[in-house]
Formats: C-alpha cells, structure tokens, sequence
C-alpha cells in the first residue's frame, strides 16, 4: 500500500542527491514525479507536432507578438498539458475541438486552473482557422484587464501566522508587537 504523503506549511527538506529538484515542484499539484515526467514528455511530442489551429496561433503569440506578452506553447501544469500559457499574467490559451468527451474533460481542467487562480480561454479550431486575428484580439484583450494574483498557500488567513512572521518574532497571540532588541549601531 502506498502512503500517502502530508501537506504541510513548514519548510520542506532539500532534495537528497538521487532526487531530481522538479519533483519538489509537483508536490504543490499532488502529482507523483513519474506522471510529471510523462507529462513533461508528452508535451514535448505535442511541442514537436501542433495541429493546424495551434500552429497558426502559436505565430501571433511567439515573440511578444500579442501584447508584448511572452506565451509558451505546451506547459504542463498539474496534471494537464495546457497549449498556451502567459506565466507573467496567469492566463492560459486552450485550443481543440467540441466533441461531448472534450467538453467534459476541458471543464474538469478549466476548474482545476481556476481554483488557483489561472485564467483561461477556450477556442475552437474552427474559430482560430477562421479568424486567428480576431482571436488574437480577445487575447490581447484579456492581457490587459487588471486581474489579482492569487495568494500564495501559507498567506496569512484569518489570524493565523504565517511561517515568515513566526520566525521573525512577529505579532504575538495577544495581538502586541514582540519588543525589539538592540543589536548595537547608531542611536
């Protein structure tokens, strides 16, 4: 039986020797170093061989072309590969088709992103063969609308501290600032 590993807000351990650093990564997504590196691997094979529709917009998104925004094609994030991604903005561009199979998985995949704060656009093939530059107008677009970046996990939330203040005698549980101590230097 495997165990299952624990999530916690104290500072992980460095990687030992044998242990590659990017399994560190996945943990935040809970997805096992072995099905990272399948990912990883798939991506590239989708990176060497886009559909029509990928390819045609990857043109108007490489480059700072859309926006002055940097995109990369492929990333895999969690356990999905998105096709596009704007790190900087946190904003991912999905392309495909509209079968009943790959509006049900595109929906469970467009939660997951939006739980953590991404944001996501859709397009049909179709759309993006038809009208790429239209499509690349919305994208452009949704670049420049102002959005909050989400919070990281170990933010302070609701009167808990966080390991940061904990650490530098921050508030205390009374809600008193601990006193500062004199460590010599100018008066």
């Amino acid at each position: 039986m495997n165990e299952r590993t624990r999530l916690t807000l104290a500072a992980r351990p460095a990687p030992a020797e044998g242990e590659p650093a990017a399994a560190d990564k996945t943990r935040a997504w809970q997805v096992s170093p072995a099905r990272a590196e399948k990912l990883k691997e798939q991506a590239r094979d989708m990176r060497r061989n886009p559909t029509e529709a990928e390819a045609l917009l990857w043109e108007g998104l490489k480059d700072k072309k859309c926006g002055g925004f940097s995109f990369t094609r492929q990333v895999v994030m969690g356990s999905a590969i998105v096709d596009f991604a704007c790190r900087s903005r946190w904003l991912v561009v999905e392309t495909g088709g509209a079968s009943e199979a790959e509006m049900a998985r595109n929906a469970l995949s467009d939660r997951k992103l939006t739980d953590v704060g991404v944001r996501v656009l859709r397009f049909a093939d179709d759309a993006i063969l038809a009208d790429v530059a239209g499509v690349l107008a919305q994208i452009a677009q949704e670049l420049h609308k102002p959005f909050d970046k989400p919070q990281p996990a170990s933010a302070n939330r609701g009167g808990e501290r966080s390991p940061r203040t904990a650490s530098r005698g921050g508030n205390r549980h009374d809600g008193a600032r601990a006193p500062r101590r004199f460590t010599g230097g100018r008066k």
